[in-house]
């Protein structure tokens, strides 16, 4: 059981961090958003370390220390850590889903880029379908169809987040648009990063990822009559307003250079009546075929991974390769 001291330093973490998600949250059942919030306060300080610190070989390996005394049963003094950990032990949370975070934050941490919509889709995965399919443990919802449509919803965000931050990404260093969309729409990716600007060309490309993002949307809205009833207004409302985001993007001309785009507190209360006009409907509809739509390739390894009762497993090979990078950089870093 999560400690109320820990249970307040996670929701005070996230009301001023995760907007989004806070306001969905709180149209989910006490019983799933206490630990989603400990789970999203565990991702956003595990988040926050790798990328606001120079040396991020040194925080993705802390990350796997901390994740190491997380599943012993023996976290770190921190809200988050000792939170997380009572999430781990009362949900029988399958470790290869926070190691797929952990992947995900050491790619950021190497500064990968992604050759093709397949290996960003591959790198969502990690970074937020991993916690989409934890919040359906979290539900007590094992399901493969169920997995694999928080999946869609995991990657939809993360595309829409991408879509919505070019601009920021850009002046940061950091590029993840598909790099053979940019080369088919003549854009030069070290000429943009040195130079960020909106371009017609750019706009297309953002244009582009969005409508994947759409079609994840509509995927994951499948999944909703598949979760329990208490719980399907909170995602739906999650998924109306991360949509919503990509709508503002649009609006903008899908210039994410110059402006980001961003819900206003009337925007997700309308967003929140649509939800739950939507998440009504999946009480007296019948589930639609599209729930049992195939998982992407890229979020197979999570689906299966969700449906394994025991928390404990060994580390992929992918990510001891990944951390084995990080450790011999940070050897580099030591002795330089």
């Amino acid at each position: 059981m999560i400690g109320a001291e820990d249970m307040a330093a996670c929701r005070a973490m996230i009301r001023t961090g995760s907007l989004s998600f806070h306001a969905a949250s709180r149209l989910l059942p006490a019983r799933v958003r206490d630990p989603a919030l400990a789970l999203y306060a565990f991702c956003r300080v595990a988040d926050d370390d790798v990328d606001e610190v120079q040396d991020k070989a040194r925080a993705v390996l802390r990350l796997r220390e901390r994740l190491d005394l997380i599943y012993a049963g023996r976290p770190e003094a921190r809200p988050s850590d000792r939170a997380f950990a009572a999430v781990v032990e009362d949900f029988d949370m399958p470790r290869a889903l926070p190691d797929a975070l952990l992947e995900g934050l050491a790619w950021d941490a190497v500064g990968r880029r992604y050759a093709s919509l397949a290996d960003l889709n591959a790198y969502s995965a990690r970074v937020a379908s991993s916690v989409g399919v934890m919040m359906c443990v979290l539900m007590r919802v094992r399901d493969p169809d169920a997995l694999s449509r928080a999946a869609d919803l995991g990657l939809a965000m993360q595309l829409t987040n991408i879509a919505r931050d070019v601009g920021e990404d850009a002046r940061a260093g950091r590029l993840f648009l598909p790099l053979d969309w940019l080369d088919e729409a003549g854009i030069d990716v070290e000429r943009f990063l040195a130079d960020p600007r909106p371009s017609v060309a750019l706009a297309r490309v953002v244009r582009r990822l969005l409508s994947v993002a759409d079609e994840l949307y509509r995927r994951a809205g499948a999944g909703i009559s598949s979760l329990p009833a208490d719980c399907r207004l909170g995602i739906a409302a999650a998924r109306h307003i991360y949509s919503a985001i990509g709508t503002e993007v649009a609006r903008a001309g899908h210039d994410s250079v110059t402006t980001r785009a961003r819900t206003s507190r009337g925007q997700k209360l309308v967003l929140m009546g649509r939800a739950m006009g939507s998440a009504a409907l999946t009480q007296v509809m019948p589930r639609p075929a599209l729930l049992h739509a195939r998982a992407e390739p890229e979020v197979a390894f999570l689906v299966d991974a969700a449906g394994q009762r025991s928390p404990r497993s060994q580390r992929s090979e992918t990510l001891l390769d990944i951390l084995a990078q990080l450790e011999a950089r940070d050897r580099r870093g030591a002795a330089g």
